[in-house]
């Protein structure tokens, strides 16, 4: 599984709206100058944010964006989810019941339901708000 530019921009534009959240609107070319992402493919994404209902937005003067909710309601696998969609290591775990012929007797079938469950628990379980406070966390490695 490999997390695509969509994916891991989504990520860094929320953080960025989270950060800079004083009560109004982030407009998009701020977040694209600190983030140095295209605002035209920030445009994409927030769109699809904004869809979903992750993000409201506004237009005019004071326009821009923020998040719906606080940075505590959002995990990483629903953001990834918006722009990614399922992230299932093997297309057979993407349709529930599985629609695979072989699945009776595949023996790597398993496996990959392992490794999709410890994917999706690490995602879930990991929300905006914790990778915030791990990036204003001192660092101590040497």
């Amino acid at each position: 599984m490999k997390i695509s530019t969509k994916g891991r921009y989504a990520l860094r534009l929320m953080i960025d709206l989270a950060e800079h959240d004083t009560g109004g609107y982030v407009p998009l070319r701020d977040i694209s100058k600190r983030q140095e992402i295209s605002a035209k493919y920030l445009e994409q994404i927030v769109v699809q944010l904004s869809r979903a209902g992750f993000v409201r937005s506004t237009r005019g003067a004071q326009g821009g964006y923020q998040l719906a909710k606080p940075p505590s309601e959002y995990t990483v696998g629903d953001i990834l989810r918006i722009t990614e969609g399922s992230l299932a290591p093997v297309a057979c775990l993407e349709h529930e019941p599985l629609e695979c012929v072989r699945a009776g007797e595949c023996v790597t079938l398993e496996f990959w339901r392992g490794l999709y469950k410890v994917v999706n628990s690490y995602v879930d379980k990991t929300t905006l708000e914790d990778l915030i406070n791990r990036g204003r966390a001192p660092d101590f490695s040497i």
